[in-house]
């Protein structure tokens, strides 16, 4: 990938994302407002996700432990 060519294409997936959203059509502190909130929703998406990931690894990460423990503890746990 050639460097130069790197913000001409930033800026084309700006453009398609403002035709899309038809952000284009509106005033500056619309934009502002509009950006910040998604910039906002994806950081929420990225933060819940990141957690919930990491949660789920834990629980599969001990639960898989468990399964290679010492078979002793692994009975011993089936009975209480």
């Amino acid at each position: 990938m050639d460097v130069r060519s790197t913000p001409s294409s930033l800026y084309w997936l700006f453009c398609q994302f403002e035709l899309i959203t038809c952000s284009y059509l509106m005033e500056p502190w619309e934009k502002v407002l509009f950006y910040s909130f998604n910039l906002a929703m994806v950081g929420l998406l990225l933060y819940a996700a990141y957690v919930c990931v990491l949660l789920h690894a834990s629980s599969a990460f001990q639960l898989l432990c468990s399964f290679l423990g010492s078979p002793r503890e692994n009975a011993l746990s089936a009975v209480k």
